[in-house]
């Protein structure tokens, strides 16, 4: 088969690899479209893998070509996404079905073989089917979606109130959609981009709001009636919505920082005192399983997204580029703000 083998660092080649083939309790995907993730990016341009050479990709979807001995919910024919976290399943973070905190776990496209191939091997339990009527790019985003399901439901999350969504990149917008899809009062984006904001308008935000702008904040109190947030998640890692998340907050709110910062971050005493004052939970939110694994994240992303109710938008993907052009998509990144969105890595047939 055809992958695109990370060579060395910032060397990426297509190049004919080893074919996996699907042993027992496996089955064998053949990969339509493979997603670059944020996490991808170091592990490319900053020598970041754990090994030389690797195909990276764990954002994924194709369909179903042989199954190994004793699988039995999964059948070839089947279009499926792909769970990428292998756990141990025997520490006790997964008898507790906390899978995302195992320590011993590996990992599809970073840790052993993964998705920017031909074809891809994974335990039958990681393969999620979904309905033919959903797209194969749709279905390489089932990862980012239960991203940001869990980041919900980690915040137990209840309908009825306000939500603030602090960056509108793909999980920002995801998040923004599972709130309203479990009963939201209104739920309000905050970007920097124009551009991000009006997709989340035209996927269901109730108000956008730019943060650039000077009485940013005034406006986003005043649709609360000045009472702030009952639930803020924070999805851009970035410090300014790290410290905003805290401002925006209400009196005994429920703040979640799914984003990961790549900075030192550093609280003034006045705004760590409105962690104590307002007295509100701040949680912090990993990946995207539950038990039983992988999880109703994936289960319930499978069936909003055949109904619709969860929706997909063009927007989302900034480029497809053939799986052969992989090195050109990684270069891409260089270039700060160039990419606005996914790029998905697609094999022709």
């Amino acid at each position: 088969m055809k992958a695109a083998v990370v060579c060395a660092n910032e060397d990426v080649q297509y190049l004919e690899y080893e074919e996996p083939q699907a042993g027992p309790g496996e089955v064998k995907v053949k990969v339509k479209a493979s997603g670059i993730c944020g996490s991808d990016i170091p592990r490319v341009l900053h020598n970041g893998v754990h090994f030389y050479p690797i195909v990276l990709g764990h954002e994924f979807s194709g369909d179903v070509v042989a199954v190994g001995e004793g699988v039995t919910k999964v059948k070839v024919g089947d279009r499926v996404s792909g769970a990428p976290l292998l756990p141990c399943m025997k520490c006790d973070d997964c008898q507790n079905g906390n899978f995302s905190l195992c320590k011993h776990y590996s990992f599809i496209g970073s840790r052993q073989q993964g998705s920017n191939a031909d074809y891809v091997v994974l335990p039958e339990q990681n393969a999620v089917v979904f309905d033919k009527s959903v797209s194969y790019e749709q279905g390489a985003m089932f990862e980012p979606s239960t991203v940001a399901l869990h980041g919900l439901l980690q915040n137990d999350y209840q309908g009825g109130q306000y939500v603030a969504i602090l960056g509108g990149g793909t999980i920002g917008m995801f998040t923004m959609q599972w709130a309203k899809i479990f009963g939201s009062k209104k739920v309000v984006v905050f970007d920097i981009s124009d551009e991000r904001l009006e997709l989340a308008k035209r996927l269901g935000a109730d108000e956008v709001i730019n943060t650039t702008k000077e009485n940013y904040m005034e406006e986003a109190m005043a649709v609360t009636g000045g009472k702030g947030y009952a639930y803020v998640y924070e999805t851009a890692g970035q410090a300014p919505t790290m410290y905003m998340a805290f401002e925006l907050a209400a009196n005994k709110a429920h703040v979640c920082f799914i984003g990961t910062p790549h900075v030192d971050l550093t609280f003034t005493p006045a705004m760590w005192e409105n962690m104590n004052r307002k007295e509100f939970k701040l949680t912090g939110s990993w990946m995207s399983y539950s038990a039983p694994f992988p999880g109703k994240e994936w289960e319930l992303t499978a069936h909003y997204f055949a109904t619709g109710q969860l929706k997909f938008d063009p927007g989302f993907i900034f480029k497809k580029m053939p799986m052969s052009q992989a090195q050109e998509a990684f270069q891409m990144f260089k270039t700060p703000g160039l990419v606005k969105g996914k790029v998905l890595l697609m094999n022709e047939d």
